[in-house]
């Protein structure tokens, strides 16, 4: 998810990551994370990214991600809009914020993001989101 992410995004202007636990549905897991990109003054855009990755079944390992821009506001009131998607969703643990290094690796900048590889072969905590299938 994080190098499609970086396609639509560049890794140097993300300033939060925010990633909601994933869903699992007989064969199929959707999750979204909230990209929160620098903008004018004290304000950030903010994208959500979400994904659908089959688990199980003849088709396991191939899945799809979306990037959307949704909106920009004051970076103060995004924890307060995180909160509320939490409480709509009904969802009982917060997401979790994670840094951009943690995200992209030690340097965001680094070649290879937005390519088929996280930069440096880096792990993020969705390492397991849209990897190839060993078994094909």
């Amino acid at each position: 998810m994080a190098a499609s992410v970086a396609q639509a995004v560049p890794p140097a202007e993300i300033q939060r990551i925010w990633l909601f636990a994933p869903v699992r549905q007989e064969d199929r897991e959707w999750g979204t994370a909230v990209i929160g990109r620098r903008a004018e003054g004290d304000r950030l855009r903010v994208y959500t990214a979400g994904y659908m990755l089959v688990v199980r079944g003849r088709e396991r390992g191939q899945g799809r991600v979306v990037v959307d821009e949704v909106g920009e506001s004051p970076a103060a009131v995004i924890d307060d809009v995180i909160r509320g998607v939490q409480e709509r969703a009904g969802e009982a643990d917060p997401p979790v914020e994670v840094a951009t290094t943690v995200w992209y690796g030690a340097d965001p900048t680094a070649p290879g993001v937005g390519g088929e590889h996280e930069p440096g072969g880096a792990a993020t905590p969705a390492a397991h989101l849209l990897r190839e299938d060993p078994s094909r």
